[in-house]
C-alpha cells in the first residue's frame, strides 16, 4: 500500500503515504468489528487505500504537489480515477514493491539506514524491532530513519530499474533487509511472540519477487531463498503441542515441512553458479546440513564447523560466532565450546541476547556444573524478550534443579 501510494503522492509526500495507510487500517477496525472480517482483507484494505487516495487527490490537487509521473491525469476527475485504479492493479502493484525497495537504498544514505527504511517502511517493523534486528539503540535508529527519509523525499518519484549496474549497487542492501525480515518473524526480539510465522512468509514472499527479476536474479538472491526456505521448513518444530519454544537439539523433525525443505535444496543447488560465495551460500549451506540430518546425534558437527569457519570469514560477527561455538560443544564437547565463547570477538555485542547466558549455561549444565548453569540461566530469563522465551528458560532452570 505504502510502494503504491509513495509512486502516486511521490517521495516527498511519504508522510502522506504512510497517514492513508493508517487510516485504511483505522477504518477496517471499526467496520470489520461490525460487519465481520471480509473474505480477502489484503483486497478490502487495498481498495479502501485506494479510495482514500483518490479523495486526496480531489481534495488537495490544486495545493498541493503531487508524483511528476502521475502529471496532468490528477487535473481531470474523467482522468483521476482511471489512474489511480491503473496503479491499484496486482501487476502494478509488485512493479511498485519492488521499485519501493530499491528506491529505499540510495547511494545517499549508508547501506544501515537502507536497510531500516525497507524493514520499517515496507515490512511494518517498528523502529524497536528494526533496532533489535539491526543490534542498535531505538533512538539512534529512529533519528537515522528520519533522516532517511528526509534524503528520500528530493527523489519525487520511485526508482527505476533500469540500469544494471545501479540495481547492482543497491542489492546488497535489499538482500540484507529481506534476511532481517526472515530472522525478525523466525528468532526476533517481538515482545509478545517467539515466532512470527508472517514475516517469515513475507520475507520469503519478496525474496521470489526479487528473483523474478532478471536483475535481481544473482546467485546470492537465490541461496538467500534457500536459507529462507530450510529455515522455514523447521518452524512447526520450534514450538511443541503445548506452544512452548524447543531448541534445535530436541525438536520432532517428523514435523519438519519436507516440502519446503525440497525447494530450499532446489534453490541451494541452483545458487552454485558463477564465483561468488556470500554469507548466504553458507548460512543455507548450514541449514541444509540440519534439514538433511536424521537427529542432532547424525548431524555432521565437524562439518558445521568448517562452514561456520568460512561465515566468520566472510561476515564476522558476535552472533555467528556463538554459533560457531555452539556447534564445536557437539562436535567437541563442551570445554571446547566454552572457550570458543570465551574466544568471541567484541563480546560485548551480546550482553542482551538472552541466548548468550543459556549458551554458557547448557555447556556447564552438560559438565555437571549445575550452580554455574543456574545462575547463567537466571541471567537469560532476566534479557528474555517474550513470554515463550521466558517459559522455555524456566524450563531449563527446572532441568538444572533435577541435575543437582
Amino acid at each position: 500500500m505504502i510502494s503504491v501510494l509513495t509512486r502516486i503522492f511521490g517521495f516527498h509526500n511519504l508522510a502522506l503515504a504512510e497517514d492513508v495507510v493508517q487510516d485504511a487500517f483505522c477504518q477496517a477496525l471499526e467496520v470489520w468489528k461490525f460487519r465481520g472480517l471480509p473474505e480477502n482483507p489484503s483486497a478490502w484494505l487495498m481498495a479502501c487505500a485506494q479510495r482514500k487516495a483518490i479523495d486526496v487527490l480531489r481534495r488537495e490537487r490544486t495545493a498541493r504537489e503531487f508524483a511528476p509521473e502521475l502529471g496532468r491525469l490528477a487535473e481531470s476527475e474523467w482522468t483521476l480515477v482511471p489512474a489511480v485504479e491503473q496503479r491499484f492493479a496486482p501487476h502494478t502493484i509488485q512493479d511498485d514493491l519492488l521499485r519501493m525497495m530499491f528506491s529505499c537504498c540510495d547511494p545517499r544514505l549508508k547501506e544501515e539506514a537502507q536497510v531500516a527504511l525497507i524493514l520499517h517502511i515496507l515490512c511494518g517493523l517498528s523502529v524497536g524491532e528494526v533496532a533489535g534486528a539491526l543490534v542498535a539503540g531505538h533512538a539512534a535508529v529512529e533519528k537515522r530513519i528520519g533522516r532517511a527519509k528526509q534524503v528520500l523525499a528530493g527523489a519525487r518519484g520511485l526508482y527505476e530499474i533500469a540500469d544494471e549496474r545501479q540495481v547492482t549497487a543497491r542489492l546488497p542492501a535489499v538482500q540484507r533487509a529481506l534476511y532481517l525480515l526472515f530472522n525478525e518473524g523466525y528468532h526476533g526480539a517481538s515482545t509478545q511472540d517467539v515466532i512470527r510465522g508472517e514475516l517469515c512468509r513475507d520475507a520469503i514472499r519478496l525474496a521470489r519477487l526479487l528473483q523474478e527479476h532478471p536483475a535481481g536474479d544473482t546467485p546470492a538472491t537465490r541461496a538467500l531463498i534457500a536459507l529462507m526456505c530450510l529455515h522455514a521448513a523447521r518452524l512447526p518444530s520450534r514450538l511443541d503441542a503445548e506452544g512452548e519454544l524447543r531448541s534445535l537439539l530436541d525438536q520432532d523433525r517428523s514435523r519438519w515441512d519436507r516440502a519446503l525443505l525440497a525447494e530450499g535444496q532446489h534453490w541451494l543447488e541452483r545458487s552454485a553458479t558463477g564465483a561468488e560465495l556470500s554469507d548466504y551460500h553458507l548460512e543455507a549451506a548450514i541449514a541444509w546440513m540440519h534439514g538433511s540430518a536424521r537427529s542432532a546425534e547424525a548431524t555432521d558437527w565437524p562439518r558445521i564447523v568448517a562452514l561456520y569457519d568460512q561465515l566468520l570469514a566472510v561476515r564476522p560477527s558476535p552472533v555467528v560466532a556463538l554459533n560457531r561455538a555452539i556447534a564445536v560443544a557437539q562436535a567437541e564437547g563442551p570445554e571446547r565450546g566454552l572457550a570458543a565463547i570465551r574466544a568471541i570477538d567484541r563480546v560485548e555485542k551480546l550482553e542482551r541476547y538472552p541466548f548468550y547466558p543459556a549458551a554458557l549455561a547448557e555447556l556447564e549444565l552438560r559438565r555437571g556444573h549445575t550452580d554455574v548453569a543456574r545462575e547463567h540461566f537466571e541471567r537469560a530469563k532476566s534479557l528474555a524478550r517474550n513470554p515463550s522465551e521466558r517459559r522455555f528458560f524456566e524450563q531449563r532452570l527446572e532441568a538444572c534443579g533435577a541435575s543437582g
